[in-house]
């Protein structure tokens, strides 16, 4: 007996001293960072890096954590779905009191779940939006040198299921987060790192690292199948594209149209071939094949086509053309929907992220009782317009059976007139 506790002795002294060696080797000091302006700066970056605007806006993300707690978050109305093993948790996050539990599908009154559901939440949804938490009440920013580059030490002094955590992001040279080190309660080591990595683009536009691997033990933590999006605003858009039978309008193969008088059109959109005229110039735009353009000055046929005036041609064909078919193009490409309040009504808001001439310009279409649009208010950085505000009046339905504004006010009444508007088979 005597030997076998002289063995367990033993190995418990050859444990303890692994352990500690592993400690010291691994724990890291909490660095020491400037707090103040430049770390705002910094962290302003890496919200931009990840579109934290579209996060913000955004109103349900659904993900899984280890593919064992599985969540579908309605952000804006503070309600989450929680559900592992045989348990489901509605939990209200911000009146908990009303949150219901059910087991093997049957209602039942267990406070003791909602509280793990809580604890959760914290835990798991962290590792899905951390990056967007930095500003979050009671965090603390402060600037830290690693490895000679700028990295952000944040500490949260409140909130969640452990204050006083901190993490130190580390950025790539467009300021996204590869990894951070953290000084939490619950990991003993200091500096224990997780990589933040195979980002995703979501429909909501926010960009969210779907894989983590800490550097303990090379542990694993994949978010499952991550979706962000938007559905009361794809609604509204249906709403809008239904009003202006935005089915009609895709099938419309001519359009024309002219822009204040200075300007006309006639497109083809079957072929994708617009003839833009002004002055004494006509350019045939080949809007697939912009090679193939031709440029016309006083109807004759230049045999060199000045491509400066096609890149003109291009610019004001994609600036007019908005002007007639904006609420057409709710559903293009690189576009983010998101609905906004104005005067207690719902507006919807569209960012273009790619495509036209200025890709990252926004617009907040203001809608009748209908839903067809009155208005909208313009964010185009590049013509430092925020929120300026312009009129969509006098809709005209065309003989192909789709609506169009034929008028436009903006300023002291300045009235910008889209000419006889044609659309027609």
């Amino acid at each position: 007996m005597k030997k076998f506790l002289k063995i367990v002795g033993i190995l418990l002294l050859i444990l303890f001293l692994f352990i500690s060696a592993f400690y010291f080797i691994n724990n890291e000091k909490l660095p020491e960072g400037k707090k103040g302006k430049e770390a705002d700066a910094l962290a302003i970056k890496m919200l931009n890096a990840l579109n934290h605007e579209a996060y913000e806006n955004t109103e349900v993300l659904e993900w899984s954590f280890r593919n064992t707690n599985h969540y579908k978050w309605l952000k804006n109305e503070n309600i989450v779905y929680v559900n592992w093993d045989d348990k489901k948790v509605v939990l209200h996050t911000k009146s908990p009191e009303k949150s219901t539990v059910f087991v093997n599908g049957k209602q039942t009154d267990d406070k003791l779940l909602i509280e793990k559901a809580t604890g959760f939440f914290n835990n798991d949804s962290f590792w899905l939006v951390a990056p967007h938490k930095i500003f979050d009440p009671g965090t603390e920013r402060r600037i830290v040198k690693h490895k000679d580059k700028d990295a952000l030490l944040v500490t949260y002094t409140s909130g969640g299921s452990t204050p006083g955590d901190s993490y130190l992001w580390i950025l790539d040279e467009n300021y996204l987060p590869t990894s951070f080190k953290m000084w939490i309660s619950i990991i003993p080591i200091g500096g224990v790192s997780a990589t933040w990595s195979n980002w995703i683009n979501t429909k909501a536009g926010i960009k969210i690292s779907s894989t983590h691997e800490l550097s303990l033990f090379g542990m694993e933590l994949p978010l499952g199948n991550i979706k962000a999006y938007n559905y009361n605003a794809d609604i509204l858009a249906k709403k809008i594209l239904k009003a202006i039978n935005h089915e009609a309008y895709k099938n419309t193969r001519y359009l024309e149209w002219s822009f204040g008088g200075r300007r006309n059109y006639k497109w083809d959109k079957e072929k994708h071939v617009v003839d833009v005229s002004w002055d004494t110039i006509r350019v045939n735009l080949q809007t697939k094949n912009i090679e193939k353009s031709k440029v016309f000055l006083n109807e004759k046929l230049q045999e060199i086509s000045d491509s400066t005036t096609i890149r003109k041609a291009i610019n004001l064909f994609n600036n007019d053309s908005f002007w007639l078919v904006g609420p057409h193009k709710l559903y293009d490409n690189g576009t983010i929907r998101s609905v906004q309040k104005v005067n207690n009504k719902d507006a919807l808001l569209i960012k273009y992220t790619t495509g036209g001439s200025t890709p990252g310009d926004s617009y907040l279409w203001i809608l009748d009782s209908n839903y067809v649009p009155t208005s909208y208010k313009m964010y185009v950085p590049s013509m430092k317009m925020n929120g300026v505000s312009s009129t969509w009046q006098d809709w005209k339905k065309t003989e192909s059976g789709t609506l169009l504004p034929t008028n436009h006010s903006f300023g002291k009444d300045r009235i910008l007139s889209m000419g006889e508007v044609k659309g027609y088979n």
